[in-house]
């Protein structure tokens, strides 16, 4: 079986580059795209200009103007973003059919069996990010290696408009150093369970055991030990539409009652808000969950239609709503959102997987 050649392409600040490739004026200027901070909004994104002043993505509009008063904020243009991203796109099939979308601006893509460049999939990263930005006027990362996990994870090494390669051999050594808030699927509320049991990084995780892994972790104990050792057998899922968008955690001790529950929003909610801040732009928000694993295994759910971004308030709301349902330990607790196409669309579909958007006119608790 031939080794995987795995590519994560990741655009470089897009939103805030679109807004700056249509309005020159504001080249060397810090801009954030995000709603006014009456609105209690949350930026999208900031370009590296405001990224000085340490503004970043997911956070409050009034925060970010704080730090940096001289911030340009502009309200998001969804359609034009994904006119940029649906070009980009078809720059990737050039090469490939097996590409993954995770949000308007990043996407997998398997080149295993790509025989453009001689089939290095070094040289098809390259000559992908070269048309971008040739075309498209607009930068690229990307990270190159064996699976999703690592070549996400090598996207960030050489930001800006650059790139990062994992050959099969290193990734051992790689992931070694990584910080457990680098895994797949690792929160603040499993990181901390972790740094509690003195797992810093992925070296810490590979020294232990599988059976004391899942006894600290469950069967999840599994997944978290393959990934620190950089074992990562998911595939590139062209054409699949994802239409939910949710984040969970197993508690390492079931929560007794409802106050417990409730402290756990936060950190779940942090989780949550920054996966849609990675997945935004693919359709619009239909509706709010919150989903309770009890102590015998035994699941029930909570939910809400609403267009509207939904508050840590919101969920405290839902989860003592189940609370009246049942009040016995509580085992795992998640939260999230139901999507799908905008309003008035022919298909209102309400399945329960539904497309992703990221309401920047967002309420924050």
């Amino acid at each position: 079986m031939p080794i995987r050649k795995i590519i994560h392409v990741d655009m470089d600040c897009f939103y805030a580059a679109v807004e700056t490739k249509h309005r020159p004026e504001l080249r060397g200027k810090p801009v954030g795209i995000g709603g006014p901070a009456q609105s209690r909004s949350v930026l999208c994104t900031a370009n590296y200009e405001a990224r000085k002043f340490k503004v970043k993505a997911a956070m409050p509009t009034s925060m970010a103007l704080r730090l940096c008063p001289g911030l340009i904020l502009i309200p998001p243009h969804f359609e034009l973003y994904k006119e940029e991203s649906r070009a980009v796109h078809e720059i990737f099939s050039r090469f490939t059919s097996k590409i993954e979308p995770l949000s308007l601006d990043e996407a997998y893509l398997d080149v295993t069996d790509c025989t453009a460049m001689s089939g290095s999939a070094t040289l098809i990263a390259k000559e992908i990010r070269r048309l971008i930005q040739q075309e498209r006027h607009l930068t690229a990362s990307a990270g190159i290696s064996i699976n999703k996990f690592v070549a996400k994870v090598a996207s960030d090494w050489n930001k800006p408009n650059g790139q990062f390669v994992v050959k099969p051999e290193e990734v051992g050594g790689f992931v070694k150093e990584l910080v457990v808030e680098k895994i797949f699927g690792v929160g603040p509320v499993t990181a901390k369970k972790m740094h509690s049991l003195g797992l810093m990084t992925c070296a810490d995780i590979q020294s232990q055991s599988l059976l004391q892994m899942t006894r600290w972790f469950g069967a999840r104990g599994i997944e978290l030990k393959n990934l620190a050792q950089g074992i990562d057998t998911r595939p590139v899922e062209s054409g699949s539409e994802r239409k939910s968008l949710t984040v969970e955690e197993t508690f390492p001790v079931d929560l007794p009652g409802l106050e417990q529950g409730l402290q756990a929003i936060p950190a779940l909610y942090q989780s949550w808000a920054e996966r849609m801040r990675t997945n935004a732009g693919l359709g619009e928000i239909r509706g709010f969950v919150v989903k309770v694993k009890y102590f015998d295994f035994k699941t029930m759910t909570h939910e809400m239609a609403s267009p509207s971004w939904p508050s840590i308030q919101d969920f405290k709301k839902l989860l003592s709503e189940v609370w009246t349902r049942r009040s016995d330990p509580i085992r795992l607790i998640g939260l999230g959102v139901r999507l799908g196409k905008p309003l008035n669309s022919e298909n209102l579909d309400l399945d329960l997987d539904l497309n992703m958007n990221l309401n920047l006119f967002a309420r924050t608790s």
